[in-house]
């Protein structure tokens, strides 16, 4: 080891949301079991084959809860309960279910590992709906709905527990598997779960890893306290009708975090990871004063909060390490906590671009990029830390073999690094003095510094006015209980109903809230959120307000895009942008999600731009395109593309970028425009070829295939729509 190294810090963040049915007693989804088995154990483990690489795990509490839930109290949910039933006695609508669920799994590095898999998969079509299941149960054998039962539970398995047995016989023989098959899938299972908790708390006691916690219920904490400070990062931010303010809240879901915590490690903790990184002047004292020593967030609330830019190349590598790769001090009366700030670029190398790359690419990638960090900060004073802070569960199943050769390939060589070393977060707090602190902190969060993923849509506002009202009823039930004379079972339902507000209070619910993400299952959630709060009137012995029966999800509205066109287009289609001005006067989608569990993971279509002549219609995609190399692009990849037109007609146009043909699905097959297909897919449209006439309303989405699977489908929600021009149209629109 060099005199100075590079110090590294990995923290990663495990979390699933509380997916239990409170009436039910029993869990809807099956995430904490599945991830359970793929990435919780593993993550920690694979670890002591390095020792040298130290890390620091974030456990959520309620994730904990979960996993304990199931091997203590053998809890069970929906997908475990029809997965336990005999393939001989289903009913159809246990059938149903099988068909529309049990393929929820990356196909193609968790299916492809089972040929019989994709043939069940290709057997039930890549693309359907619920609708379409129901009708299709019957083409399905017995054998076939147990093969489904055993693989959808097979495959989720860390590589680690498929390469042994029991589990590695049960993959090789791949198919007609048996009712002991299954028991025997789902025993391990079990086994696994009772596997996790205690294989932190063995690490953390050698000291080679560190376990930091969350807020119980992963609130987002700065909102909990006050919602109107939404407004300090996101000025125009519409905000719910009523203001939500419950410090007291906030302080509980740190306090019941550090004693959940101690519960189970024997001591206290010393980081905490604020949910999705959110951060504020308020909620920091409440940590400290709950003896939490650090905490941590995203490179862009320092730049916000020192009012100074990070400044990096063209490959992401930053000029000037000196003001990121250090902790801050966090100062008030005389009190503190200490802070340190992610690297934006690694962290998300990791979570969203690493997987499309050859493995041996991306560990060399890594590896040099920290060795550039190291030779940047040589001669500058000091010791530097390098936070690499990500989503410990939902990135492996993008990679091959569930990231485990990545993994290893990274660990090997930081384990044997004679200039990088991995250390916990409090290992290296503990050993140094502090020289540089905070003037001010700015709020937001780890996305897009701000908080807009959880307020301001109309969905999101309507939920935190449903949690106020619920509150403010439990506050008035409080009052009175206080003012009587209750007794044990009053108290109890008290407390019970406080437990359903901090778990409403979760930030989980108002992720799959308004435009940003979908899940597959934003009913469920939804469900599960209106749930929380009819329980909390239930357990005061009043009926629930009727429009908690009411969903939130809103109907489908039209997406609205970036900029609506404004002029005729001419663009030259020859697949790359030829000079600025060709676009200017389209209307321009940004995708801006992922529509999952990760934000910021990078879609396959970044951008639609569409518009139209006097005669044509026009589409533009721009894809995200991987950095071979710095100020490189690859061409579009080769890719399948579905041109859904549902007004003024039903119009389906087929495309690829290796063929480039444009063919309208009518009678048959036809060609029609012209397409080109290079840095960008640029195409034309004819309307009379469409069907389509002037002054038509235009409504249309678009669907990226790969063998035969939608991968995404844009808007995802509802179409976008456009008018097309009058006969008027340049009159009209005249200018100088």
């Amino acid at each position: 080891m060099s005199d100075k190294p590079l110090y590294v810090a990995f923290i990663w963040h495990m979390h699933q949301p509380l997916y239990k049915n409170g009436v039910a007693g029993k869990y809807l989804l099956p995430w904490v079991r599945m991830h359970g088995i793929k990435d919780y154990f593993d993550m920690a483990a694979i670890l002591e084959d390095y020792p040298n690489v130290r890390q620091t795990f974030n456990l959520t509490p309620v994730l904990m809860m979960q996993i304990e839930d199931y091997v203590k109290n053998k809890a069970t949910d929906a997908f475990l309960d029809i997965t336990m039933k005999k393939a001989e006695g289903l009913a159809k609508e246990d059938k149903e279910f099988i068909l529309y669920n049990f393929f929820m799994a990356n196909w193609d590095n968790m299916l492809g590992k089972c040929p019989r898999y994709l043939e069940l998969l290709d057997k039930r079509g890549r693309q359907t709906t619920r609708e379409q299941v129901a009708k299709i149960t019957g083409n399905f054998s017995t054998r076939d709905y147990l093969d489904l039962q055993v693989l959808f539970n097979l495959v989720w398995f860390d590589p680690m527990f498929l390469e042994k047995e029991p589990l590695q016989q049960l993959i090789q023989k791949g198919r007609d598997f048996t009712e002991e098959d299954k028991a025997a899938v789902i025993k391990r299972q079990v086994e696994v779960l009772a596997m996790i908790m205690p294989e932190y708390r063995k690490l953390q006691d050698a000291g080679q890893i560190e376990v930091t916690t969350s807020p119980f219920y992963h609130p987002i904490l700065p909102l909990v306290y006050n919602t109107d400070i939404a407004r300090i990062p996101s000025s125009n931010i519409l905000l719910p009708r009523k203001r939500y303010s419950a410090p007291a809240d906030a302080q509980k879901q740190i306090e019941k975090a550090v004693e959940f915590y101690k519960e189970r490690f024997g001591r206290q903790p010393q980081g905490m990871w604020p949910s999705e990184g959110s951060v504020s002047g308020d909620v920091l004292p409440l940590m400290e004063g709950a003896g939490i020593k650090w905490t941590a967030t995203d490179e862009g609330i320092l730049e916000n909060s020192l009012k100074k830019t990070i400044s990096k190349d063209t490959r992401g590598n930053v000029l000037n390490p000196d003001l990121l790769y250090k902790p801050y001090r966090f100062q008030w009366n005389g009190r503190h906590i200490d802070m340190i700030f992610r690297d934006h670029t690694l962290s998300d190398l990791i979570g969203f671009s690493y997987s499309k790359w050859k493995t041996e690419e991306a560990v060399s990638d890594f590896i040099r990029r920290l060795e550039t960090i190291n030779e940047k900060t040589l001669k500058i004073p000091g010791d530097f830390l390098v936070p690499i802070i990500l989503d410990g569960e939902n990135a492996w199943e993008h990679y091959p073999n569930d990231g485990r050769d990545f993994l290893k390939g990274i660990y090997a060589k930081l384990n044997s690094h004679p200039s990088i070393k991995c250390v916990t977060v409090s290992e290296f707090l503990g050993a140094r003095k502090f020289v540089d602190t905070l003037p001010a902190l700015s709020p937001g969060s780890w996305i897009n510094r701000n908080f807009d993923i959880w307020i301001g849509d109309e969905e999101e506002n309507t939920a935190w006015d449903l949690l106020g009202s619920a509150r403010e009823f439990l506050v008035s039930y409080e009052a009175e209980v206080d003012g009587g004379s209750s007794g044990q079972e009053k108290t109890a339902q008290l407390a019970g109903a406080w437990e359903e507000i901090y778990a409403a209070e979760g930030s989980d619910w108002n992720w799959w809230y308004g435009d940003q993400h979908t899940s597959g299952f934003d009913e469920a959630f939804d469900f599960l959120y209106r749930q929380h709060l009819s329980n909390v009137y239930k357990a005061a012995g009043a009926e629930p307000p009727a429009y908690l029966n009411e969903s939130i999800i809103l109907p489908a509205k039209e997406s609205m895009p970036e900029t609506e066109p404004v002029d005729l287009l001419r663009p030259t289609l020859d697949g790359v942008v030829t000079d600025y001005y060709e676009w200017i006067p389209s209307g321009c989608y940004e995708i801006r999600k992922t529509g999952g569990t990760m934000h910021q993971a990078e879609s396959i279509v970044r951008a639609i731009y569409y518009g139209f002549d006097m005669e044509n219609i026009y589409l533009r995609l721009d894809m995200h395109l991987r950095d071979a190399d710095a100020g490189k692009r690859e061409d579009v990849p080769a890719l399948s593309f579905i041109l859904n037109f549902i007004s003024p007609k039903m119009v389906q146009l087929k495309f690829s970028t290796e063929d480039k043909d444009l063919l309208i699905a009518d009678q048959g097959e036809r060609r029609l425009g012209a397409i080109a297909a290079k840095k960008i897919i640029e195409i034309k449209m004819p309307f009379a070829d469409l069907g389509f006439k002037m002054k038509d309303e235009v409504k249309f989405s678009v669907s990226v295939m790969r063998n035969g699977a939608e991968m995404e489908h844009w808007p995802s929600r509802a179409p976008i729509t456009f008018t097309l021009p009058s006969p008027d149209y340049k009159l009209e629109h005249w200018s100088v």
